[in-house]
């Protein structure tokens, strides 16, 4: 597997092109949820509805979290845009043997408080209409061998135009821990906040 690192100029300027790149195509950017930072390792399991979602979850990094930042993602598109893995970018590859490696060096992360990892375990970009989502094996097996306490946060990301030229991003967010996650199955909690989620957008007129 391809493990993450943090380049000394890499790094940095995907923080400001984050920055940069949602000041000018977002209208405004609505974070919902509360988060107590308890100084635990953090793991981030969102919706994965297109090429902004590492953007947006950086973003809530930067602003709420302020960790170590870290994701999961397809070694062979990892290969391809190799540059990800100077930000934090580490691989998984289906449905082989190394995927159990993939899984140690997530939990191996997430036993250092100053880190955080996201991941988007349906494996594969969805409509954000969907509301039902079907998980990888991987992410009940990442909560079942956590060592220590990690503070888990659901997050989805949904965007709406309204009638504005630009759309506005929401970025909600639900903390639980890992103690309380291990006997519950994670794609079942995650559904029903998203559902929950998708109620409260439809509510909104502005």
């Amino acid at each position: 597997m391809i493990k993450s690192k943090h380049h000394i100029v890499i790094y940095p300027l995907f923080k400001r092109l984050t920055q940069y790149l949602l000041k000018r195509k977002f209208k405004s950017i609505d974070i919902q949820g509360e988060y107590n930072d308890t100084g635990k390792p953090v793991l981030v399991i969102a919706n994965h509805i297109g090429w902004w979602d590492g953007f947006w979850l950086m973003h809530l990094n930067l602003k709420i979290l302020h960790r170590k930042f870290h994701f999961m993602m397809l070694e062979e598109q990892l290969k391809k845009h190799w540059y990800f893995q100077y930000t934090g970018a580490f691989s998984v590859k289906k449905h082989s043997r190394s995927v159990v490696e993939s899984i140690n060096y997530t939990t191996e992360l997430l036993n250092d408080s100053k880190n955080m990892v996201f991941m988007f375990p349906q494996g594969e970009i969805n409509s954000l209409y969907n509301n039902v989502m079907h998980f990888e094996k991987g992410i009940q097996r990442i909560i079942e061998h956590c060592h220590d306490e990690v503070q888990v946060i659901f997050v989805a990301n949904l965007i709406d135009y309204f009638s504005n030229s630009k759309p506005s991003l929401y970025i909600y967010m639900q903390t639980d821990s890992s103690q309380n996650l291990k006997d519950k199955s994670i794609e079942k909690e995650y559904n029903k906040f998203y559902n929950n989620i998708l109620d409260i957008q439809k509510t909104k007129t502005s």
